[in-house]
């Protein structure tokens, strides 16, 4: 038998219409699967994101002693600009830092008689990558002209490790949720096709062909993915909108570092979709291939 655009999609049609709870089954259960499994993938991008905001404000800071000569300032500042894991590097003044230090500890930084003169300049440094703040420590520690070299080390540490086991859980989560929609998205399609069982019989037995069968029901699979995934894609875009204007309004927050643009989402939802599309295509025909051995 020859399968037509127009027979499938009028037996599509027919079909979603005629087992209609069936499909408002399988599309709640596409929605609810997949918007998990996009809330997962939204957040483990944002967790990169705020990881990426992380890495530009991590600074090591080469405080040069007040004595320090010229030629001294100059020849760290060359050296600092010359490293290829050190991004960017800016000088500050004895007066910039003596207002720095008032700001940090009050009047007591003047009151001991500090002044500005006898306040340490700085080179304050931006590394490529965050662990690189060590090496740039090991270089310039007891230098000429160097009174110390800081970095906020432990913090460093500690949210590199934070933010790779955000990401791992992230990341795993959203297997795990796909896995599972995989499976319940199958079921759901697999029962609405048993509800059919003695119509595929009958259509083997009047010699329809395989696919004459079988592409029907993927259409079907396809529209239910289609539509599942649609409504995911909108809770998915519905709570980036959330956590963006919570981030808006808590400047240096976690979920402030997380914010995403509208193409980033854009993509995540077009991801939620084709994997909607593809488990519902595939699901029919997994589905629907055990019934045609009659």
């Amino acid at each position: 038998m020859t399968v037509s655009t127009e027979y499938v999609a009028r037996e599509t049609a027919s079909n979603l219409w005629r087992n209609r709870l069936m499909t408002v089954a399988a599309v709640l259960t596409v929605a609810v699967s997949l918007s998990l499994v996009g809330a997962a993938l939204l957040l483990k991008q944002g967790a990169a994101r705020a990881e990426a905001e992380w890495q530009r404000g991590t600074e090591v800071m080469v405080w040069m002693k007040p004595t320090a000569s010229a030629s001294e300032v100059n020849a760290v500042g060359s050296q600092l600009h010359a490293l290829v894991y050190v991004s960017a590097c800016h000088f500050e003044t004895h007066e910039y830092d003596f207002l720095e230090a008032k700001k940090l500890v009050g009047s007591v930084y003047t009151e001991a008689g500090v002044t500005a003169a006898q306040t340490p300049t700085s080179w304050r440094c931006t590394p490529v990558h965050p662990q690189d703040a060590s090496a740039v420590i090991q270089k310039f520690d007891g230098q000429a002209g160097v009174m110390k070299v800081t970095a906020p080390l432990q913090q460093i540490r500690t949210e590199q490790r934070v933010i790779d086991i955000l990401q791992w859980v992230f990341l795993l989560v959203a297997l795990v949720l796909l896995v599972s929609a995989a499976v319940l998205i199958l079921n759901t399609i697999r029962m609405a096709i048993f509800a059919r069982r003695r119509e595929v019989s009958v259509m083997k037995l009047v010699g329809a062909t395989n696919w004459f069968i079988r592409l029907p029901f993927m259409s079907e699979g396809l529209v239910q993915g289609l539509l599942g995934s649609g409504v995911a894609a909108g809770i998915v875009y519905a709570l980036h909108e959330v956590l963006d204007r919570i981030g808006s309004t808590t400047s240096g927050s976690v979920l402030a570092q997380m914010r995403m643009t509208g193409w980033e989402v854009f993509v995540t939802d077009i991801v939620v979709v084709a994997i909607g599309v593809l488990i519902g295509t595939g699901g029919s025909a997994v589905a629907i291939s055990r019934f045609l051995d009659v």
